[in-house]
């Protein structure tokens, strides 16, 4: 078993996960059932799959969620472009955040590919 909170994946999108929630806040009331709600379930999932993986027993359990993770990071980068698109979020924001989300993406592939 391995400790999550070690893994700076992890922490990285931990955080991540704090600032869509924040910045979701502003989202246009008539999407919290849809893209608010999608985006934050979708950034949740990449730290929480992180964790999940950690507490399985082999290293291919783990393999696939670090796999989950990184589709999950796709998901919430392609919303976060669909948000900037739709000026939910203005562009000083999605420039923090994506290059955030491609970061996560390369250390999850990284992590994926070692344990191959």
């Amino acid at each position: 078993m391995k400790d999550f909170r070690q893994l700076q994946v992890w922490s990285k999108a931990h955080h991540l996960v704090k600032e869509i929630y924040l910045i979701t806040e502003s989202f246009p009331k008539e999407e919290i059932y849809g893209v608010t709600s999608q985006l934050r379930r979708a950034s949740v999932s990449i730290p929480t799959n992180i964790a999940e993986g950690c507490g399985r027993g082999s290293d291919a359990d783990f393999k696939r969620f670090i796999q989950m993770s990184f589709g999950s990071a796709s998901e919430v980068e392609y919303l976060v472009f669909l948000s900037f698109e739709l000026s939910f979020i203005t562009e000083s924001n999605y420039v923090i955040l994506n290059p955030q989300i491609v970061e996560i993406k390369k250390m999850l592939a990284r992590l994926i590919n070692k344990l191959k």
